[in-house]
């Protein structure tokens, strides 16, 4: 069963594809978004572009960009845009979000759960710097070490380097010319909810789709990820999600 349909089933009953609830996701568009309520927006590997319809439902004066390379989710994602209205303010583009180019800035560029597609959180600072307009605003979210990883952790599929601490973390935004104005550190409860969400969507679908040739591998995603969660990296794994500007004086 192709990951990206596992994922997009996964994150079917969940606000985002990362672990915020909604009223976190409300406050940081707030926080984010022009205050004249008008402006361009993009998002680096966008999925279902949930952060997009939040960001322009209700906000008229608002254009956007999604970026992904999954043709299937992007296909699926342009009929919901519609359906909502919204089909002449989002514009979604199938390839890689570190290929993307583009001649006019955007006022708030988003990357929240995709750093893996520039390499690494360093890598995507610089691609969203590339994007953004003098002034503007990114929302990019990162996973962090609540604690040091203890060997049930690295059993679950992680290495001791894959993240840094969050006060770490932070250093190395700002060592890349970035200003932390605002920032969501992810609670244990939104955690909680999403993983509970993610599996539960999927082994549902499982269990409602026996005939279809993906369902046991689908119910067999869930539990693996179900028992790396609850067995390894729940309490050690953080999630930020952090409201930048660009430092004064800094140069690429």
């Amino acid at each position: 069963m192709d990951r990206r349909r596992i994922s997009a089933l996964a994150h079917g009953d969940h606000p985002v594809a990362a672990p915020l609830g909604d009223d976190s996701v409300a406050r940081l568009l707030d926080r984010a978004l022009p205050r004249d309520g008008a402006g361009r927006i993009l998002d680096l590997g966008c999925g279902e572009a949930p952060w997009l319809i939040r960001a322009l439902e209700g906000r008229p004066g608002l254009r956007a960009d999604g970026v992904d390379n999954d043709a299937a989710t992007v296909t699926r994602t342009r009929k919901e845009i519609a359906a909502r209205g919204l089909g002449d303010r989002i514009t979604l583009h199938t390839e890689d979000a570190a290929d993307f180019a583009v001649d006019r800035p955007y006022d708030l560029v988003l990357c929240v759960g995709a750093t893996h597609a520039f390499g690494g959180l360093r890598r995507t600072l610089d691609a969203v710097a590339h994007h953004l307009a003098p002034g503007g605003c990114a929302l990019v979210g990162e996973g962090f070490w609540e604690r040091q990883p203890d060997p049930r952790t690295l059993a679950a599929g992680f290495t001791p380097d894959e993240y840094a601490d969050l006060a770490t973390t932070t250093d190395t935004i700002s060592t890349a010319g970035w200003t932390p104005v605002y920032a969501h550190v992810s609670t244990l409860g939104e955690w909680d909810d999403y993983e509970w969400s993610w599996t539960g969507t999927l082994a549902r679908w499982a269990l409602d789709n026996p005939s279809d040739p993906d369902s046991g591998e689908a119910y067999r995603a869930a539990a693996e990820h179900r028992t790396a969660w609850l067995h390894g990296y729940r309490g050690t794994l953080g999630f930020a999600t952090f409201l930048l500007r660009r430092t004064p004086g800094y140069v690429l």
